[in-house]
């Protein structure tokens, strides 16, 4: 068994500008995917890929102990482009350099470093197990629920709940759990990447619900709360 660990990095961000290397409790916020896939990668088989069309990012990685040949292509690092097809292309270009086929991939997103061994092994754990799944996400519970209080503008104009299945329910506790993806962590199967599609959710997908707190920086407040939680050490996880 063979997996490949992706660490993807572009250089554009709009909303944290710089944020893949913003120093987070003394060091690039990089460096800590980085160390979770080193410390993965102990136990199994595989390796480690950067993805990046930033100079910058390369070179810290590079002090934190990843180095690559890749960079990526400008078509895939712009504010549209999907994520997936970023990661397909640096599978490729790994497969081919490295003359293997991996049989698992692991994306262990930057911006949302709140996850510990046992989350990515009982994750992966269950995954291995369920031989059709072809992906697996990291999860949270919402706090927001469609069923109950979130609305959505209907066809005569007005405003409903997004989802009124069972005629309504008076109370969050009593509708259906929901999950938002907090875009920690992503398992692939390789036969995912044969499929043609450029989103993760498939209808073979599963799910890994975090026990603790986790979270994706997109704005800068997002980034102000999670230095805060570090520097307090109030994460609730150790981080590596």
């Amino acid at each position: 068994m063979s997996i490949l660990v992706t660490i993807c990095a572009r250089g554009g961000s709009k909303g944290v500008p710089g944020k893949n290397i913003k120093p987070l409790g003394g060091r690039p916020l990089i460096d800590y995917s980085i160390k979770m896939a080193q410390a993965f990668l102990t136990r199994y088989d595989g390796a480690i890929a950067l993805s990046t069309d930033d100079e910058g990012i390369i070179r810290v990685a590079a002090a934190s102990g990843i180095t690559t040949n890749y960079k990526r292509p400008a078509e895939l690092a712009s504010d549209t482009a999907g994520k997936v097809d970023a990661i397909a292309d640096l599978l490729l270009f790994e497969e081919q350099q490295r003359n293997q086929k991996f049989e698992y991939l692991l994306d262990l997103d930057v911006t949302s470093p709140f996850r510990t061994m046992d989350d990515l092994e009982t994750a992966f754990h269950t995954f291995k197990s369920a031989e059709t799944a072809l992906t697996l996400f990291s999860v949270s519970k919402s706090g927001r629920n469609p069923y109950f209080n979130m609305v959505e503008q209907k066809e005569n104009g007005f405003y409903g709940v997004v989802k009124s299945a069972g005629g309504g329910f008076l109370s969050r506790q009593a509708s259906p759990q929901v999950y938002d993806i907090n875009g920690s962590f992503y398992f692939y199967r390789r036969s995912f990447f044969e499929l043609g599609t450029n989103k993760v959710i498939t209808e073979r997908s599963m799910i890994y619900d975090m026990p603790h707190i986790c979270f994706d920086v997109d704005h800068q407040i997002d980034f102000d709360f999670m230095e805060y939680l570090v520097n307090t050490g109030k994460v609730g996880i150790d981080l590596l």
